[in-house]
């Protein structure tokens, strides 16, 4: 009798892990970049399987590349040795540390991974010193990535396997994405408190815009008119006109805002509040587009960290890198509608559409 209650204890523990409520996910794939171990995991999220595999690097960030064949991961080589981004104790130089520091022989990588194979990695190339995040140009031929240690954005030619270009930008470079045209980059320099923006066509910065305290990442609207801000050291989230260039308003969020999202249909951005090393959180706030405020904050695990939404935005999953877990979120109810366990200290996440 002992024996057939431990088994159904252990089939309820397996069942709140894969789904809290019944609920159809969409037919696509969740990768998180674990920092804790220097794996990639795999979600999918029909049938709840996760699949966690070990990379040459201790990967901070991951993105899909537009066609979903290949994920790109970037990192310090695992013997290199590296601390996570979680270590935040709200100063605005906390992240001088982050990424680990280059050692003779010990050179910062991309990856490019099969999607379909996460242990199966297709190429190695160079990345700049201290890479933090990624993201690629809208034909994938590009891949640009913030460099923190040396203050620079780095252009890797995918097809040629090489650096094009390394454009500098402020005081240590850290979230970054693409404008909906394709034709700028927006970049959060954590330590010089301001966002600098790139022209993909001549790769110089055209612009440096003062923000406030601890800019970690930005997420466009998808329309391009507006960048919001997620600023760590101000548990607030700043919302930049991209025709002036400034800043219109500031919203207060959770503690410690980290990555944000915007859903598909611009209604709605998420941020990440991972709260600090000693003191993690373990919310989501919801931020209304149109009123420009918080109408939501919900509950996930501690350390939330990474965004991502799925196509159709109705859907957006939360790293949390203390709890070591994935939690979906469904965007009309606005609730955690399940809950995946994967590698340890997950941090960048991406979502990759099965047809």
């Amino acid at each position: 009798m002992l024996h057939i209650r431990a088994l159904f204890a252990s089939i309820a523990l397996t069942l709140a892990v894969g789904a809290v409520h019944a609920v159809t996910l969409p037919n696509g794939i969740v990768y998180s970049a674990n920092e804790g171990d220097g794996s990639v995991s795999e979600i999918t999220l029909r049938t709840g399987a996760v699949r966690t595999a070990k990379v040459s690097v201790i990967p901070h960030n991951v993105q899909i590349s537009p066609d979903g064949k290949i994920l790109l991961a970037v990192g310090m080589p695992t013997m290199a040795g590296m601390e996570g981004h979680g270590k935040t104790n709200n100063q605005t130089s906390e992240n001088a540390d982050v990424h680990g520091s280059s050692q003779e022989g010990q050179e910062a990588k991309l990856l490019l991974i099969d999607a379909s194979h996460i242990d199966k990695t297709l190429a190695t190339l160079p990345s700049g010193d201290h890479p933090a995040h990624v993201v690629t140009s809208q034909n994938g031929n590009r891949a640009y990535i913030t460099n923190s240690e040396n203050n620079q954005v780095s252009v890797i030619d995918i097809q040629l396997k090489k650096i094009i270009a390394k454009i500098p930008t402020g005081n240590f470079p850290h979230g970054l994405r693409l404008s909906p045209d394709g034709k700028e980059l927006y970049i959060a320099n954590v330590a010089d408190n301001n966002v600098s923006v790139i022209n993909t066509q001549t790769l110089k910065e055209s612009a440096r815009i003062p923000v406030g305290q601890a800019p970690v990442q930005v997420a466009f609207t998808p329309d391009g008119e507006q960048v919001y801000v997620s600023l760590r050291d101000e548990n607030s989230v700043a919302i930049i006109d991209t025709t002036t260039r400034q800043v219109v308003k500031r919203i207060k969020v959770g503690r410690s805002p980290i990555q944000l999202y915007t859903i598909a249909d611009g209604s709605k951005v998420y941020v990440a509040n991972q709260g600090t090393e000693n003191e993690p959180d373990n919310t989501v706030s919801v931020i209304d587009v149109k009123s420009q405020s918080v109408q939501e904050t919900v509950i996930t695990g501690m350390g939330a960290h990474g965004v991502v939404a799925n196509s159709d935005g109705s859907f957006v999953f939360i790293t949390n890198n203390k709890d070591n877990t994935v939690s979906a979120i469904d965007t009309g109810t606005q609730e955690v509608v399940a809950t995946y366990q994967v590698g340890p200290n997950p941090n960048g996440i991406t979502y990759r559409s099965i047809p």
